[in-house]
């Protein structure tokens, strides 16, 4: 089943929309968050500390949101969290203080982690149809990652759009002479108003399961939805959370060390970084084009795409020519794309009910707390080598940063393990 197929399903196209917007508003939001702390503190590890504390809540409150998703219905999850977050991106940007930019960046995360795992685990639910509900059929492999490359285009597919629209509000603010910490305001109102939009897209939307199947008793509620700790205990978890990990290391370092490495290594203004993070969007939609072509099963996927994203990024840094940034940003994009895919569609395929719930809040806190950790600790070493003004192998730091974190991603290949058949069937029947 194709991509026309699947948004000829009501449901399922009102959710893609809503994200659609939302993605938009939060990738507005994130370069905005970018450049605002850049501007307040002139330090990267500063700009790398937004991402820190944006995604720092899936070590701390990935226990919460595995509780949260394997309680609360899906719908419910998902309207209250596009409601709260609301409030928040109206609140972030009324206080030019870092501690305020970064605690309300650390609330919206809060909430995200709730958000992602409800919404993905709704998705085979979505792309149903009510007689295979009715008869217990299953939808194949293909049917199900063409759904998630949909879903991860709403996100990925938004960034040259987000890129563009933050460069234009900027602009406009610029021209009102809005000073200061003014000239964001509309950017977050904005994003504001798109989990709004997200907010009245899922309220159409009368079902989210779980399906029939998908349900269990009170009893078994109550001893088997233990928390977080749950789903490190899944094998198929154990064997795709590696895979997962390295993926993220090589984003936090590319997005922390993205400005930098453009101004100061490539000698190119910030509309070459919005470039860069343009390029990365459409790498990402022709990776999900490859990946809906490919059928390659899950696994090597996995493995392949985390291998060439490594790869990409050691090269981007040891070569440092713009030419080669733009192109390796067009494959950095669809290799990490195509692994996140593949993840979430072995997890979705291998799961189902509490299970699958809490293996897919386990995914989105290590990709998150990855994340945030590369960005620490990339955009940390970069300021120490410059501060101690050394220069090893010839390379400027963040140039060397760079390509050692992607030797990092594809020595991490080698710990993605594919579990033994069936090891965690006894959980699809919860």
């Amino acid at each position: 089943m194709g991509l026309k197929e699947q948004l000829n399903r009501r449901d399922f196209r009102r959710l893609m929309v809503g994200q659609t917007v939302s993605s938009l508003g939060d990738w507005m939001g994130t370069l905005a968050l970018m450049y605002f702390v850049l501007e307040l503190s002139g330090s990267t590890t500063a700009v790398g500390g937004v991402l820190v504390l944006r995604l720092l809540p899936s070590a701390l409150g990935a226990p919460v949101a595995a509780r949260v998703v394997t309680r609360w219905r899906r719908r419910t999850v998902l309207l209250n969290s596009d409601l709260i977050r609301v409030g928040m991106a109206v609140a972030l940007p009324v206080l030019p203080w870092l501690w305020w930019v970064y605690f309300w960046a650390f609330a919206i995360e809060v909430v995200g982690l709730c958000f992602l795992p409800a919404r993905d685990a709704a998705i085979p639910f979505l792309i149903e149809d009510r007689d295979e509900r009715k008869h217990g059929e299953e939808h194949d492999t293909g049917t199900l990652e063409v759904a998630n490359g949909i879903t991860m285009a709403t996100s990925y597919g938004m960034i040259p759009v987000g890129a563009g629209a933050f460069g234009l509000l900027l602009w406009a603010s610029n021209n009102a002479g809005w000073e200061g910490h003014w000239r964001y305001v509309l950017v977050f109102w904005l994003n504001a108003l798109t989990y709004l939009v997200s907010y009245f897209a899922i309220r159409s939307i009368p079902d989210l399961g779980p399906a029939p199947g998908e349900r269990w008793t009170a009893d078994s509620d109550t001893k088997r939805q233990g928390g977080f700790l749950d789903a490190l205990r899944l094998r198929v978890v154990r064997g795709v959370l590696p895979g997962v990990a390295v993926v993220s290391l090589g984003l936090g370092a590319l997005f922390s060390l993205g400005v930098v490495f453009v101004r100061n290594v490539l000698d190119a203004s910030p509309v070459g970084f919005g470039v860069l993070v343009a390029l990365f969007g459409v790498g990402a939609l022709t990776g999900l084009i490859i990946v809906r072509r490919g059928r390659w099963r899950l696994m090597t996927q996995i493995r392949t795409a985390t291998a060439l994203q490594g790869a990409t990024i050691t090269m981007m840094g040891a070569v440092a020519s713009i030419t080669w940034s733009f192109v390796g940003a067009v494959v950095f994009g669809g290799a990490a794309t195509a692994a996140l895919v593949g993840g979430i569609t072995y997890l979705q395929e291998s799961l189902e009910g509490y299970p699958r719930n809490l293996a897919l809040t386990a995914f989105h806190a290590v990709l998150r707390f990855g994340l945030a950790l590369a960005a620490l600790l990339s955009g940390a070493a970069a300021d120490l080598l410059e501060r101690w003004d050394v220069s090893p192998l010839g390379m400027v730091p963040a140039r060397l940063v760079l390509a050692l974190s992607g030797l990092v991603v594809i020595a991490g290949t080698f710990l993605i393990r594919a579990p033994a058949p069936d090891s965690d069937r006894g959980q699809k029947s919860a």
